[in-house]
């Protein structure tokens, strides 16, 4: 089919309550939409993301998750079904879960709180960035997603250790917008964003943001809740 990696999202045993949904009546896809990569399974545990039995869409879907997963079923994916294809673990929010990771196969990490939609209080992503950068010490990618709508922001995460910064939001809103176009515009505002933060900030290429142990200062990045980043 093409692809070139899998991304396993591992904050999502279950879903946080989709308040909005329930209160706007969305509880299954409307006619015709539906998952159509499910059309040849009949289980019906598969088939209950449009039962309706629950308030939310999310809260129906939640229904078919295996809930007794565990750090070895991620080695066992890697080993036995990736083939070959780099895998990515999606909503490490904490040092520990990092370097279980990378302990149990993962070949790049993605700091993600679900867009700040599944636990009420927890950090935000790029809080929780720093302590996950020291502790994968350099062995995979540390990519990051969660509230990233302008290129200053991706600066600051590249700053703290980000090999990389997924959007989200920006893309969905740019689509609904002006579709395809709108995406490739959206791509281009936050591309000179980054170019416009990067010169303001006395920086020439990424390797000048990158904060290299050692080798150069790069750029200074002061945090709330740690030290400045040299």
């Amino acid at each position: 089919a093409g692809y070139k990696g899998i991304i396993l999202t591992v904050d999502s045993v279950v879903f946080g309550f989709r308040e909005a949904d329930a209160r706007n009546g969305f509880n299954a896809l409307p006619p015709p939409h539906r998952l159509v990569n499910y059309d040849r399974y009949e289980n019906k545990v598969v088939n209950k993301y449009d039962s309706k039995e629950k308030e939310a869409w999310d809260q129906n879907t939640e229904e078919m998750f295996d809930k007794n997963t565990s750090w070895e079923d991620l080695l066992w994916l890697k080993q036995k079904a990736c083939m070959g294809l780099p895998l990515i673990v999606k909503g490490i929010m904490t040092a520990e879960d990092a370097t279980l990771a990378v302990e149990h196969g993962a070949d790049a990490i993605m700091v993600s709180n679900h867009g700040g939609r599944q636990l009420d209080g927890a950090l935000p992503s790029i809080d929780a960035l720093p302590e996950i950068v020291k502790a994968v010490h350099g062995r995979i990618p540390v990519l990051i997603d969660g509230g990233f709508r302008r290129g200053t922001d991706v600066l600051k995460a590249v700053g703290l250790g980000a090999t990389a910064v997924g959007l989200g939001k920006p893309v969905f809103f740019s689509l609904a917008v002006g579709g395809e176009d709108g995406v490739v515009r959206m791509l281009q505002i936050v591309k000179k964003e980054i170019e416009a933060a990067m010169a303001l900030c006395g920086c020439e290429t990424m390797k000048d943001v990158v904060r290299i142990s050692g080798e150069g200062c790069g750029l200074v990045t002061r945090h709330p809740f740690h030290r400045s980043f040299l």
